[in-house]
């Protein structure tokens, strides 16, 4: 079953992209929940138009993702997890306590577009990713630090 995304789907693709989905999940998740519909001809031809349109914007807004990268830079973020003796973290660390670094050094980021590389588990530096744009996705480094 071919759909057109009219929004970004984590795993699935971007806005506007057209993907083959198996039938059950467009038709009961995709389809439902708005953020696809049926690539059929005239649904392909309001696609096109619209991306023609959206192309200067489209621009604009990956020249602000890619500002927030350059923003970002090589930053190191300390993030505090009460920790035992052996170094292990009690609890987790989440991308929620990273967004929030990021917000208190001055870059917004919203927690849905970071994801970790490996999930933090001790005392220790670790990588996320933030997937700024469909184009733009930039690393960001963060220590975990015993509170």
């Amino acid at each position: 079953m071919e759909v057109i995304l009219k929004d970004d789907v984590k795993g699935l693709g971007y806005k506007n992209d057209t993907v083959t989905v198996k039938p059950g999940y467009g038709r009961n998740y995709l389809l439902p929940q708005g953020l696809a519909v049926l690539a059929d001809k005239t649904n392909k031809k309001i696609v096109a138009e619209n991306v023609r349109q959206a192309a200067h914007k489209a621009d604009k807004i990956k020249g602000d993702a890619q500002a927030i990268a350059n923003q970002i830079g090589d930053l190191v973020l300390e993030i505090p997890a009460k920790v035992g003796e052996s170094g292990k973290i009690f609890g987790r660390v989440t991308t929620l306590q990273l967004a929030d670094a990021l917000k208190a050094k001055g870059v917004d980021v919203d927690r849905k577009r970071l994801s970790f590389d490996s999930e933090p588990g001790s005392v220790g530096e670790y990588t996320a990713t933030a997937d700024l744009h469909r184009e733009v996705k930039h690393k960001v480094r963060f220590n975990v630090v015993a509170e």
